[in-house]
């Protein structure tokens, strides 16, 4: 089984959505993690959306990358900008990034922000369903990997 860490700012969205996915949709190859730079609890509107399709992200709770350090993953993904130019280096991993909206920052009524955060919540699920769960980690990332450990 292969190890799978995903990483955005504040751990309590995208990386959870990513992580929760991954873990439902092909658990049996893949165990998922997920953290932030800087934790700080999971959004509503993101628990809230992801119940609506049955995945249930009660017991689930924010992470700091801190308390990954010293451990190896086969892909570290970062699934926002600012998580990829903060991100620590995690040995022996592939890195992959992907950038999504950030449901944190929607603004408005739940009933403008919920469409949104549904969308960003289809979105990741695609990715990963495609990336992992049917096999299309792209080379491109694979290359910049082999690069990386050459120098």
């Amino acid at each position: 089984m292969k190890s799978v860490l995903f990483i955005c700012t504040h751990n309590s969205a995208r990386s959870q959505m990513a992580e929760a996915f991954l873990n439902k949709l092909c658990g049996d190859k893949y165990e998922a993690k997920s953290a932030g730079v800087t934790p700080t609890g999971i959004n509503p509107n993101v628990a809230k959306v992801m119940a609506e399709i049955e995945v249930d992200l009660s017991t689930q709770r924010s992470k700091s990358i801190m308390e990954f350090q010293g451990k190896t993953f086969d892909y570290v993904v970062t699934v926002c900008d600012s998580a990829r130019e903060k991100c620590p280096f995690f040995p022996g991993e592939i890195e992959l990034h992907k950038s999504f909206q950030d449901p944190t920052a929607f603004d408005g009524s739940e009933e403008e922000v919920l469409p949104k955060v549904r969308a960003v919540r289809d979105e990741i699920k695609s990715w990963v369903e495609y990336t992992f769960c049917k096999g299309n980690i792209p080379e491109g990332d694979l290359i910049e990997f082999l690069r990386r450990q050459m120098r």
